[in-house]
């Protein structure tokens, strides 16, 4: 906290202070408005850049269909359908952190600061924004072909990068408790994800724990995340690719992964929720998936 204020010219001071740092912390993070990247900008689009894995649905260990969804759990996640990947993408290895988050949108809105926390308590359509704003400057300093854009992962890809390519119940396997676990304790999955078991809050930073098999880290728990797709309570009717589903006048979005606020049930990898389209919460924030533009 700072001291009191000085009355022997002080008080300019403090503004002039202020206002300095206003136009260096603007200079950096908005650099979307200007022609030069600031250079500590630069280097974080840089890391953003390199913490992609490339998706390649029918080839190697990338299967061409999947089965999204689940018959035996919440009726939310049924009917369980065979999904078809469209096309060859790339999701980040880790939820969006708060540094580059401010870096892009000039302000961190989160409760539980720390630079490489994942960044919390954004609306649905503010994530939107930085996918949008991020774009921009990835392009601006080359770092994305021109006909590549950053956004959210359809529920469907989500579902496809959480599974990995397992069919159990967690990409690891079937059970998230060992003999002689008492609820909510989950050792078995706690290797994995942050989750009511083994969590006050979401203090650690992005990838502190093991990642699935495709080397993506906390898509079980630490933060529920926003998907693009419009919520609807059952798959009836839901697409049979990897496009997102929208819903005319929706006023819900679709979040995945379960959080450190959950018990080990919700962070199965067919599980599922909603949230609404002002909703913000210091448990949900969001991953980017870098693909072609569509039309």
């Amino acid at each position: 906290m700072p001291g009191k204020t000085r009355h022997d010219g002080g008080m300019a001071w403090t503004v002039l202070a202020a206002v300095c740092l206003w136009t260096a912390v603007s200079t950096a993070s908005l650099a979307g408005d200007e022609e030069e990247i600031a250079p500590a900008t630069r280097a974080l689009l840089q890391t953003f850049a390199d913490e992609f894995v490339k998706i390649e649905p029918g080839t190697g260990k990338f299967p061409a269909t999947f089965r999204m969804g689940s018959d035996a759990g919440d009726a939310s996640e049924g009917p369980a359908r065979e999904v078809r990947m469209s096309a060859s993408f790339w999701i980040a290895k880790y939820e969006v952190p708060q540094n580059l988050y401010e870096a892009v949108m000039g302000n961190n809105p989160s409760r539980w600061k720390g630079a490489r926390n994942s960044v919390e308590l954004m609306t649905h359509a503010e994530a939107v924004r930085f996918c949008e704003k991020i774009t921009t400057l990835l392009h601006r300093a080359e770092l994305l072909a021109k006909d590549e854009i950053v956004r959210l992962p359809s529920e469907a890809e989500w579902e496809y990068c959480c599974r990995a390519g397992t069919t159990t119940t967690y990409s690891f396997g079937d059970a998230a408790q060992q003999e002689g676990d008492v609820d909510p304790k989950a050792k078995l999955l706690d290797k994995y994800a942050w989750h009511t078991g083994n969590a006050a809050g979401n203090d650690p930073p992005v990838g502190a724990l093991a990642p699935n098999p495709w080397g993506l880290y906390d898509m079980h728990g630490y933060l529920w995340e926003f998907c693009a797709d419009d919520w609807v309570a059952t798959y009836e009717g839901a697409p049979h690719d990897t496009s997102a589903r929208t819903v005319e006048n929706s006023t819900r979005k679709v979040i995945r992964g379960g959080s450190w606020k959950d018990r080990y049930p919700l962070l199965r990898s067919a599980a599922r929720k909603s949230i609404g389209l002002d909703g913000r919460d210091d448990a949900v924030g969001f991953r980017c998936v870098r693909a072609a533009a569509t039309e």
